[in-house]
């Protein structure tokens, strides 16, 4: 199921997308009415991209616009549209995405083939843990590549541990895709109830959602908690509705790999210029194949890096780090350039910790500021003050911390009604 492509020469895999970007580039400009609208200035400069380097020729396309522009990233009649999913709605309005049969092959074939790349066969059973109504792509991604696959999945849905563990035992499943922090209510139901989750047929996790490696690829504290406990291998995936398209880790587990037939990748800097290899920027991309709603040098609002030595598995694809953050919820405080991430990295060593959310607001100076509220079992003031101590240590600065019922967090995190958590509460 792994295409050739991935393991051809740097150069030849340039070439390839090159090839892809024309196409691209005469499909958006003949069919869609937002780039014609956008290009109209840039004109005389189409024909002179010829080279992933001249995409800088080209203007950005931003969240801002899919949100005020939805409609007229359209590029075929409504009567061709098969299915309508949206974006979370994390860091702004939601957006809707409309897919054609076209796109939804190219659904598929993406998702099996990043199953292939965490090793997933035909003989492999995956037990999927999210939600595939309300819109959402992510599990109807997984449904699909599974499907295309040949793998067998059981759809047991989002929550209830003890549905979860039920359905290993039922179904026999050798993956489990999952958000990582929800492993961790896993295990706990599993050991309240007297349950060996070794012994079930679980022996891998595609995890989705939330990082489980630092940036030089050891596994960070969420992980480790994972596998202090779970004999089980980790594998880590990055996605989004807008790309259509995931990066998912092989087992030497060093970032996930880019998928070149499917999409072009950029790492920009704040004037929309590439970085330097190695150096961190926002994620940037181009799509390939789509039908309906391609995008164009759409900046995702990811901050990562990208690794382009070739992979010890033999695939010469460049590979996204984990993220280090979202653009719009960096956070300059007290002199140091943050992201929530980090506060959640700290705040994961601490198991007394059962629901966070981490408020960022104006002061009466315009600067930042950020709340920690916090709900668990045993929280005291010693325990306050050895967390106060760990943030110093770790970030070098101290956020204000608040002790809250679990159910006024919960409340907060599900305020609009959200599909999921909302981590991230900005005010800014």
């Amino acid at each position: 199921m792994i295409p050739e492509i991935d393991f051809k020469s740097p150069t030849e895999i340039k070439l390839f997308q090159e090839a892809k970007l024309k196409e691209a580039l005469l499909y958006i400009t003949n069919n869609s009415l937002f780039y014609k609208r956008r290009l109209k200035d840039h004109a005389h400069l189409i024909s002179s991209v010829n080279t992933l380097e001249d995409l800088v020729k080209l203007p950005v396309t931003t969240k801002e616009d899919l949100q005020q522009h939805n409609g007229d990233f359209l590029c075929v009649p409504t009567s061709k549209i098969i299915d309508y999913v949206t974006t979370s709605g994390t860091t702004g309005k939601p957006v809707t995405f409309a897919l054609s049969h076209k796109d939804l092959d190219r659904l598929a074939y993406n998702e099996a083939v990043s199953f292939a790349t965490a090793g997933v066969t035909s003989l492999d059973t995956l037990q999927l843990t999210t939600t595939m109504d309300r819109c959402f792509m992510a599990g109807l991604a997984y449904f699909l590549g599974a499907r295309e696959l040949g793998a067998g999945i059981v759809r047991a849905g989002a929550g209830i541990p003890a549905l979860q563990i039920e359905s290993m035992f039922r179904f026999n499943p050798s993956y489990l895709i999952t958000v990582p922090s929800f492993v961790l209510k896993i295990i706990d139901y599993g050991k309240s109830q007297n349950i060996d989750l070794n012994t079930t047929s679980i022996s891998k996790i595609i995890c989705i959602g939330e990082p489980i490696r630092n940036q030089d690829f050891s596994l960070n504290v969420l992980a480790s908690k994972i596998k202090e406990r779970w004999d089980v291998e980790l594998y880590s995936t990055y996605a989004s509705t807008e790309m259509s398209t995931a990066f998912t880790e092989c087992s030497a587990h060093k970032g996930g790999h880019h998928r070149p037939d499917l999409i072009i990748v950029e790492v920009l800097d704040e004037n929309n210029c590439p970085v330097q290899e190695g150096e961190e920027g926002e994620l940037t991309i181009t799509t390939i194949g789509v039908e309906a709603m391609p995008l164009l040098r759409f900046k995702t609002g990811d901050i990562v890096k990208v690794h382009a030595q070739p992979c010890s598995c033999g695939r010469n694809t460049v590979r996204i780090g984990p993220i280090i953050g979202r653009k719009k919820q960096m956070i300059k405080y007290k002199g140091t350039t943050l992201y929530p991430q980090a506060i959640s990295n700290v705040l994961a060593h601490y198991e007394q910790i059962e629901a966070f959310v981490i408020e960022l607001y104006k002061n009466e100076i315009d600067t930042d500021e950020i709340v920690i509220k916090l709900a668990g079992k045993n929280l005291s003031n010693d325990f306050l003050e050895n967390v106060k101590q760990h943030f110093q240590t770790a970030l070098r600065v101290l956020p204000k911390i608040q002790f809250c019922e679990k159910e006024e967090i919960y409340s907060l995190q599900f305020s609009k009604g959200d599909r999921k958590p909302r981590i991230v509460i900005d005010k800014r």
